[in-house]
């Protein structure tokens, strides 16, 4: 099992997805994520028992994702439940709306949260043909 997934979490399988694709880009296309994102993200995911779990995606120096709070500063702090996470990064809820109905909340760099759009639809498997 990965060191980012949890138990009672269905968010970490997500992130752990993100992690694997974050680690099979090229050091091209990971510096150019790097370059185009800058930011260091931490969530703040509660799950439907109540318990709370961290996790950190780096895209300012290493492109890393990890499990526990951000090493130095977080830019950005984002705080809500994992269903809502769940329903981010598959698609099915916009990040927007999640922010203007409180189902997501952010402590720093606010604007810094919109570049996470197109970081969690790395792990989206992507159609063949």
């Amino acid at each position: 099992m990965s060191d980012l997934k949890v138990d009672g979490f269905k968010s970490s399988e997500h992130l752990d997805a993100i992690a694997k694709a974050v680690s099979c880009m090229s050091d091209a296309e990971k510096q150019a994520q790097i370059k185009k994102v800058n930011g260091v993200f931490q969530f703040q995911i509660k799950n439907a028992e109540g318990k709370e779990e961290n996790w950190t995606i780096d895209l300012k120096k290493e492109g890393t994702i990890y499990k526990g709070p951000a090493k130095g500063k977080a830019d950005v702090t984002i705080i809500l439940s994992d269903e809502t996470f769940v329903q981010l990064a598959e698609g099915k809820l916009d990040g927007q709306k999640a922010f203007m109905t409180g189902k997501l909340k952010t402590k720093g760099n606010m604007m810094l949260a919109t570049k996470l759009g197109p970081v969690l639809a790395t792990a989206k498997p992507k159609a063949k043909l």
